[in-house]
């Protein structure tokens, strides 16, 4: 292609991630090509700059800058996996078949680079072939600091297949965290919208989100619904409680905030719960204090997706990183002893 092109949006092809249709459109290109030539404001969605994850509507113009021809050389990915990353990796494997990866995520590793994150899921990758040509492709992210169940797909058929299958409500997440104090009811649904904060930048790490009534979702420019289930498994008195999260939206910081909304913040969480405060027993401060770790209390422990390929039903499970399960130990809390899925009379 020696010439700007502009292309609109097909109906079928609406609420996708525009790196996935570019790589439809143009299965030549790299993901590598596609983030750099968003860097530069080359691909463009109605006039307006885009990221990879930039996710298209219906009719949207994109323009498609000049794209080298498929017979020209690819774009060399070079980074380069050290053998104490490669190792360490591989051990977060908690499921491999030909078509899919499980990882469980250990906390503080990014799922994809940025401009001050050089050690990442995506960049160790290429130490998960297991004996195939291409990386696996990762087709949905946990934050930095949170951990657990993590899929990467092997095949450009599983990475659209696992993307269809997130998007089925009978895909089930559960996430296990501590919270400070005891939310009442013990089971419940959480519905504030969330909006950017102003003043943010546009890395994932750095924004933060603000809880808005549903009924402001509206009239606030760039707010989103957002809905999320808990039920309280077990609780240390008032101080601080194991609760099992399924967010039934998947919005940014979604549980973080919620949780910190209705004033019972995740444990170690300084963005939302406020980075010094220590629980004094009130029910409020993302510090416990003592030998409790600060570091996040937040975990995805399962998932249960439909196989892109078999169809059959997966259920996946990762165990608690070791911060938390000192935690679960000082609580005497006992994870074998919870139930699959606390909230399943609500789903």
């Amino acid at each position: 292609m020696s010439s700007v092109q502009i292309l609109t949006v097909a109906i079928d092809d609406g609420d996708q991630r525009l790196d996935r249709w570019l790589r439809r459109m143009f299965p030549h290109l790299g993901q590598v090509q596609i983030e750099k030539l968003c860097r530069k404001g080359e691909f463009r969605v109605d006039g307006g700059r885009v990221k990879p994850a930039t996710r298209l509507v219906a009719g949207q113009q994109v323009r498609i800058p000049p794209l080298p021809r498929p017979g020209d050389k690819p774009e060399v990915y070079t980074a380069r996996v050290s053998a104490a990353d490669a190792r360490m990796i591989q051990s977060c494997v908690i499921y491999r078949d030909d078509h899919i990866i499980a990882l469980n995520k250990p906390p503080g590793l990014p799922v994809q680079g940025g401009s001050k994150q050089s050690r990442h899921v995506d960049g160790m990758a290429e130490a998960l072939t297991f004996g195939l040509e291409e990386k696996p492709k990762l087709v949905h992210r946990l934050d930095k600091d949170t951990s657990g169940v993590l899929l990467l797909a092997r095949t450009r058929e599983a990475a659209r297949g696992l993307t269809a299958a997130f998007r089925h409500r009978a895909t089930r997440k559960i996430y296990w965290a501590a919270v400070a104090g005891v939310p009442s009811p013990r089971i419940g649904t959480i519905r504030y919208a969330l909006v950017k904060a102003p003043g943010h930048g546009a890395k994932g790490e750095g924004e933060k989100m603000i809880c808005l009534h549903p009924r402001d979702v509206d009239a606030t420019p760039g707010a989103k619904a957002a809905t999320t289930d808990y039920a309280v498994i077990e609780a240390a008195g008032g101080r601080t409680s194991w609760m099992a999260l399924i967010p039934v939206t998947g919005r940014t910081h979604q549980l973080r905030a919620h949780m910190a909304e209705i004033g019972h913040p995740i444990i170690g969480d300084g963005k939302y719960g406020g980075s010094g405060q220590e629980n004094l027993g009130d029910g409020w401060g993302a510090q416990l204090g003592g030998d409790i770790s600060r570091k996040l209390h937040l975990h995805a422990r399962s998932l249960t997706i439909e196989h892109p390929v078999t169809r059959a039903i997966l259920h996946l499970t990762a165990p608690l990183p070791d911060h938390m399960q000192r935690t679960w130990d000082m609580f005497q809390w006992i994870p074998s002893e919870a139930p699959d899925d606390p909230l399943e009379d609500m789903a």
